[in-house]
């Protein structure tokens, strides 16, 4: 590898640092802990036990608590950097970390959490959306002891999650946020995109039916295909690459950039969200509820009109729709919280309970 390539990678890494101390400078540390259901049975009927739930948290448990829910694949991380959490838990923001007690768990299958490269690898029971909703459920109730929530906000796979959670227990929290997400079952470009990037891996020789010895090449090349596919931004991406040498240079970073991934996780984790389908229960969610998604979400596109009938079986929802720009990150704008940070913080005061 260049040293023109290093030098630029260690120039990213040291951004990525520099945005994360900026954020965390303005919010308490954040802490981590692992809570371990004894047993747990999945939907499919396998039982499993200690399943081990890794969770972060901000703030005095005492205050009301915030259930925040990370996208599919997204490390912890990028919830605590500058644009998101600087943006959302500092004083006087939407999710003001002196007044709310945040938690972050790492859903199963991700970060730290129980997950097939742990070492039981495809003999690791297949989970989806739901298992990962009740072992959410178990921390908070078992595991930190709180019998209510004042807010669940979630993004993309954890926006999907904040749907179920709303069905599963009305009752748990006074607010609702998904955010880069729809009720409905995967279907479309969504669903054939996460399809293919799961048979991108199990077709690579190297790959040996999860018993690899070292990552199979496919990994790489199927996630940023998928990425640069369905996150990013059509307007954006032709703003920042508007030659072929500059989209070339985007891909060659990409490419550069070492595997942080497991085949086995990554299959897993694509195809928990195959069953996914929160619309047939709609008329159990009773919490008010601010949706935020982006007009230029490649996953969850507009002009699709989903949403616009389903709105209307929710007893209190509203839509919020940021528009389309070059500033904009298509299905990852959500990380970008200053486009709705306004809008979060006068829906939860508008919310009974609100502490002023």
């Amino acid at each position: 590898m260049s040293k023109h390539i290093l030098s630029g990678i260690a120039c990213a890494i040291l951004l990525t640092l520099s945005s994360l101390a900026l954020a965390e400078n303005a919010f308490p540390t954040t802490k981590e802990a692992d809570w371990t259901a004894k047993t747990f049975t999945f939907n499919s009927g396998d039982k499993f036990n200690n399943l081990r739930i890794h969770y972060y948290t901000i703030g005095d448990k005492s205050k009301p608590a915030v259930l925040l829910l990370h996208g599919t694949n997204q490390p912890v991380r990028s919830l605590l950097a500058k644009g998101f959490a600087g943006e959302l838990f500092g004083p006087g923001q939407a999710l003001d970390s002196r007044k709310y007690f945040i938690i972050i768990p790492e859903s199963i299958g991700s970060g730290k959490s129980s997950k097939p490269s742990d070492g039981l690898r495809m003999a690791f029971p297949h989970y989806d959306y739901d298992d990962m909703v009740t072992a959410q459920y178990r921390l908070i109730k078992e595991g930190l002891g709180l019998s209510h929530l004042r807010l669940v906000m979630g993004y993309s796979m954890g926006g999907m999650q904040t749907w179920l959670w709303g069905e599963k227990y009305p009752s748990m929290m006074d607010a609702l946020v998904p955010m880069a997400s729809q009720p409905n079952e995967l279907s479309g470009r969504n669903w054939m995109m996460r399809r293919m990037l799961i048979e991108s891996v199990k077709n690579d020789p190297a790959w040996d039916e999860g018993n690899y010895k070292q990552q199979p090449p496919a990994l790489k090349t199927a996630n940023i295909m998928f990425s640069i596919a369905t996150t990013g931004g059509t307007l954006a991406y032709q703003h920042l690459a508007p030659t072929r040498a500059l989209a070339d240079k985007l891909v060659d970073e990409r490419l550069a950039a070492p595997v942080t991934a497991d085949a086995n996780d990554f299959i897993y984790i694509w195809g928990s969200s195959a069953n996914y389908n929160a619309l047939p229960n709609l008329n159990r969610i009773t919490a008010p509820m601010l949706i935020i998604n982006s007009a230029d979400d490649e996953r969850n596109p507009v002009e699709t009109g989903i949403l616009a009938g389903e709105i209307k079986q929710l007893k209190q929802a509203h839509l919020f729709l940021i528009p389309a720009s070059t500033e904009t990150r298509g299905h990852g704008t959500m990380m970008l919280a200053k486009f709705y940070s306004a809008k979060l913080k006068t829906f939860l005061a508008s919310i009974p309970g609100y502490d002023k």
